[in-house]
């Protein structure tokens, strides 16, 4: 267990991630992902955790494997197209994860989620949460329409508010 990932963990709190994602930034993700799903058959989830907890650490839990239970706690494997893709961003180790089912994984290029997740991080290193998080949300809109487009519209099978942990 790293020392100092436990005391980052600790000290990062709700009110760090209020003054990255602001009220007006969590309402313009909200609004990204509405307008984005009705362009292809896809859902698009957005979490955003401050931390975890110290047993969490303890046990070894990383941004992947948080990621990874969140898609199956949030039901986001739960789409008629198997289609759902969170996209997680852990705020006291600076990480985002995306996570896509595999109606939709296997039809993306290898690597494209990584560099998507990583030019969100570029973004976000440079204090440019919002436009970060909407260029990962057009990003990944691109793929699901480039793969799922829908051409009257799509269901919305999943909602589109951001889930703060």
């Amino acid at each position: 267990m790293n020392l100092a990932r436990m005391v980052r963990h600790l000290f990062t709190g709700h009110a760090r991630v209020r003054r990255c994602f602001p009220p007006t930034c969590i309402a313009a993700i909200t609004r990204a992902i509405a307008d984005s799903e009705t362009t292809h058959h896809g859902e698009i989830r957005f979490a955003i955790e401050a931390a975890l907890s110290p047993l969490q650490l303890l046990r070894g839990v990383d941004a992947r494997a948080r990621a990874l239970e969140l898609f199956s706690a949030l039901r986001i494997w739960d789409t008629e197209h198997n289609s759902g893709v969170l996209i997680y961003v852990l705020q006291a180790d600076h990480a985002i994860e995306i996570v896509a089912d595999r109606g939709i994984n296997l039809r993306v290029a290898d690597g494209a989620w990584a560099a998507i997740a990583q030019a969100m991080r570029d973004q976000f290193s440079r204090g440019r949460y919002q436009a970060g998080a909407l260029d990962g949300i057009a990003a990944v809109s691109r793929e699901l329409k480039r793969h799922l487009p829908a051409a009257d519209g799509a269901p919305n099978e999943l909602g589109d508010d951001v889930t703060l942990l």
